[in-house]
């Protein structure tokens, strides 16, 4: 404590944020009488100072408190402004009118920028000002029978008005270059629809709307086209027209970058050097991902020392004074900053730097710890949301545990030369420091990740990163020779490519589930303890035998070696093999139980010993998610994101919304799913086929089972030959058929009828609804009708097929409603026939189709049968228990 009095406070500070932000107002109140007192039991013990306990409490309960205080102001104006409840503000059409204070970003035919608003009305009202708080004199509430009256609204919040994200819909190519000439700091008028930002729907899921919480954004402003937009610049200087110059320096060395480089050479080097990773190859990303390669991407902690090393290295050759360098280097890390994009890890890192050249100019440079622990305070300070951010808090947590492990590393590759032992040890440990929030945030590590880092971060870092910055300064000076060193940089990008490309092949991909918070802190523990003991193992072995002042035994009679068995032919050395076997000992116990962590770390998710079933929200389609008492898991439809038609090229967005990838291929892996043991196709419509695309690519499958049709749909077939190319085995199923993944498990299948064994070739057929694999899954004594898009005549022959073979048809505790409540399912005789006592209907929000259709709604409550529904409920879990089936929903419902 005294010797680092502001890393104490500093951690005081994170801890009294995240208990905030983590606990509810109760849970809070118990954890600070707890805290207060193990505080006032330290104090008793006498080993601390009363003193340095009551700074560390009061300093605990401010970060708690600033965190509360935040969160409370952190919520809408917007509802006081216009005079409606937030639920009435759903698809209202406004006129707001503010500035610009982000870049604007265009994908496709979509742009998206955030407005600082000074005043907004519903269309054809007046405005109301959120300008400065407190009586808005031109607000206008609504009366009684929801029109606009007249009178005042007071206004709470921001004094300086709410910032909403608006999302613009380009309608014609024409549109894209008025786009391009607004910036940052532009007064804008816009008309338009709000609506809320969508939450999670999903257990695990992505919360887009706590995402923009986060930036303190509550609402969406969706625009049509730029004819609702009336866009000009500032009329005065102010803060935010640096903002605007600094973009305009950004735009134009992208374009330089544009003008030198390949298409994807560019986008590659504008987020490695200039910090904008908008226009980077969606499939070069997702390549660096896999080998866990992506920090490379973005401006970090590297990027700003190699900056300020150039530039000390430069200002020394100049002959400038060490002082004199140091204050330039200074003030020079803030345009680094901003010219990256000012993300939080490059803010860490020029904060650092900063305070660095400050404390060395000042000559009283401390350690790196305390330079840490003041850039983290400073952060926290000006936007406690930090703590949230994933970007932070690798950057913080990967910078500490360098200055933490590193030393404890260091003996263990002491037998390496010095620069690569140097280079070993930080690698592994920030491979092992990130390792917790990796997987915590992306459910996936590469067991090449080591290897990858190793050797492709230095070059990188030293010959890519400096040849592609000296080629953008050199362009408009020597176009020869920045052209020169351009094909040097494509080079070696494409051995780089390449070298990503070929490790990813055999990276070893293993997927991990999200672990909880005490896994984390135990992973942290037992690391440091693993390290610090092979430290000093390391360093008893490596030590020598005898002092430099010692009298040594004559030739021929000193030991052989320095290992424990011959030194102990000596007086001290057999205490020295005892420390020895001790250190081994504890090492031994520490590797098993770190072993014993990752292993149950490793494992997936179980929700219920007795099997469960997840009916996944992936909007208007179907899946469901089958994990049996031993683990198997079954995985039915993905879902699957519809298009129309063919789009223009200026509208195909670079990384568009596929349910596939965005929602279920996360779920999935945030769940620990290793592999699925198989997957069940019911039929091959977009809605529940598409999303297979992205399952299939990223996640093991031993098994595809469908209908044994094929549909001449250019998705369908690429699916299916990517299930082959992946060494996926085919199973056409029919009535009849069954299926046991364990012993516990059962899937009868019932539908469709077999197909005529005539001919080699698997059939073709258009119309798939009717021929949907329809199957009852008995687990653990509950059983489970899945329907897939089957319509009433096919229900008709499915229950006259099965009469007709004399099978017993018990009926089922849960149905998945056929084709998402359509009229066409669901009929009076097959409710009557299977008798449910629950109904899941899987249904986009305000889907276009009307579904479900109210018919089928009115005939399952008039057999008296419990209706989930995913567009109302989200996501729905039904655990299977000896009492019975145990729901719960992602959301409220109705």
């Amino acid at each position: 404590m005294r010797k680092r009095p502001l890393l104490y406070v500093v951690v005081c500070w994170i801890a009294g944020n995240a208990a905030a932000s983590m606990l509810p107002a109760g849970r809070i109140l118990a954890a600070w009488a707890g805290v207060s007192l193990l505080l006032a039991a330290a104090l008793m013990s006498g080993r601390w100072s009363w003193k340095h306990l009551i700074m560390l409490w009061v300093t605990l309960v401010l970060g708690g408190a600033n965190w509360e205080w935040n969160d409370f102001r952190n919520v809408s104006v917007l509802p006081q402004a216009l005079g409606m409840p937030s639920a009435r503000l759903e698809e209202l059409a406004v006129a707001a009118e503010g500035t610009i204070v982000s870049t604007v970003e265009r994908d496709g035919d979509r742009v998206d920028f955030t407005v600082k608003l000074d005043s907004i009305r519903s269309s054809g009202s007046p405005a109301a000002s959120l300008s400065n708080g407190g009586e808005d004199k031109s607000a206008t509430p609504t009366s009684p029978d929801g029109t606009i009256g007249s009178g005042h609204a007071a206004v709470a919040g921001p004094t300086h008005g709410e910032t909403i994200a608006v999302q613009l819909k380009l309608q014609a190519e024409q549109e894209i270059a008025v786009v391009a000439s607004w910036r940052r700091g532009d007064r804008v008028i816009l008309n338009g629809t709000l609506t809320s930002p969508p939450g999670a729907r999903n257990f695990g899921g992505f919360d887009y709307r706590a995402y923009l919480r986060n930036r303190h954004i509550h609402w969406l402003l969706k625009v049509a086209g730029t004819g609702q937009v009336d866009a000009s610049p500032p009329a005065a200087r102010s803060f935010r027209t640096l903002l605007r110059w600094n973009d305009d320096v950004r735009a134009q060395l992208g374009a330089e970058l544009e003008s030198l480089f390949r298409k994807k050479d560019a986008g590659y080097l504008k987020g490695l050097i200039i910090g904008m990773q908008d226009e980077l190859d969606p499939a070069t990303y997702r390549q660096f991902s896999r080998l866990g390669l992506t920090h490379i991407l973005a401006i970090s902690g590297m990027h700003v020392a190699v900056y300020a090393g150039f530039l000390l290295f430069l200002l020394s050759r100049l002959r400038f004074t060490r002082e004199t360098a140091l204050t330039v280097t200074l003030l020079l890390v803030p345009a680094y900053v901003l010219l990256s994009g000012a993300g939080p890890s490059v803010v860490r890192a020029g904060l650092m730097s900063m305070i660095t050249l400050y404390a060395a100019r000042m000559g009283v440079l401390k350690d790196g710890m305390h330079i840490l622990a003041a850039s983290a305070l400073l952060m926290l300070v000006w936007e406690p949301y930090f703590l949230q951010n994933v970007s932070f808090q690798l950057s913080f947590l990967v910078t500490a545990g360098l200055m933490v492990y590193v030393p404890h590393a260091m003996p263990l590759v002491a037998a390496l030369p010095r620069r690569l032992g140097s280079a070993v040890a930080v690698t592994l440990v920030a491979q092992l420091v990130s390792f917790p929030l990796t997987i915590y945030y992306f459910n996936q590590f590469a067991l090449l990740s080591f290897a990858a880092n190793l050797v492709l971060v230095p070059f990188i870092t030293f010959a890519v990163l400096p040849t592609g910055t000296a080629a953008l300064l050199l362009g408009r000076i020597w176009p020869a020779g920045a052209k020169a060193l351009a094909h040097a940089v494509e080079w070696m990008n494409d051995a780089t490519f390449y070298a990503v490309e070929w490790t990813g092949r055999y990276a070893g991909i293993t997927i991990w589930r999200s672990p909880s918070l005490l896994w984390i802190a135990l992973y942290y523990t037992l690391l440091y303890a693993l390290l610090r003991v092979l430290k000093y193992h390391a360093e008893i072995w490596d030590a020598p035998l005898y002092a430099e002042d010692e009298t040594r035994p004559l030739k021929g009679l000193q030991p052989s070696s320095k290992a424990p068995h011959s030194a102990a032919a000596f007086p001290g050395d057999l205490e020295r093999a005892r420390t020895l076997i001790r250190y081994r000992i504890a090492a031994a116990v520490l590797a098993g139980g770190f072993a014993i962590l990752l292993y149950a770390g490793y494992r997936p998710e179980r929700l219920s010993p007795g099997g469960s079933v997840s009916f996944l929200d992936v909007g208007q389609g179907d899946s469901m998610l089958i994990t049996t008492p031993e683990g198997a898991h079954i995985l039915v439809d993905g879902g699957g994101t519809m298009s129309y038609g063919s789009k223009e090229a200026w509208r195909i967005r670079r990384s568009p919304y596929e349910v596939g990838a965005k929602t279920l291929v996360p779920l999935l892996k945030k769940r620990g799913i290793h592999r699925l043991d198989a997957v069940i196709l019911t039929h091959g419509d977009q809605d529940h086929a598409g999303g297979l695309q992205a399952v299939l690519e990223e996640i093991p499958v031993s098994a595809l089972l469908f209908n044994g049709t094929l549909a001449e749909r250019e998705e369908y077939i690429k699916l299916m030959k990517t299930a082959l190319d992946r060494g996926v085995k085919l199973y056409g199923v029919h009535r009849g058929m069954d299926l046991s993944p364990d012993g516990s498990a059962k899937l009868s299948f019932l539908w469709p009828e077999p197909l005529n064994p005539a001919g080699t070739k698997v059939p073709v057929l258009e119309k798939q609804n009717p021929a949907s694999v329809v199957f009852r899954l008995d687990i653990s004594g509950t059983s489970f009708l899945f329907t897939g898009d089957i319509d009433t005549e096919s229900e008709e022959r499915m229950i006259s097929a099965v009469r007709a073979s004399r099978e017993t048809a018990f009926p089922v505790d849960v149905l998945k409603v056929a084709h998402h409540g359509s009229k066409s399912s669901t009929g009076g005789v097959w409710l009557e026939f299977w008798k449910p006592r629950a109904a899941v209907i899987s249904a986009g929000v305000n889907n276009l189709y009307g579904h479900p259709n109210g018919e089928v709604l009115e005939r399952l409550s008039a057999a008296r049968t419990t209706v989930f529904r995913t567009d109302q409920h989200g996501e729905i879990q039904m655990r299977v228990l000896p009492e019975g089936i145990s729901v719960r929903h992602k959301l409220e419902g109705k």
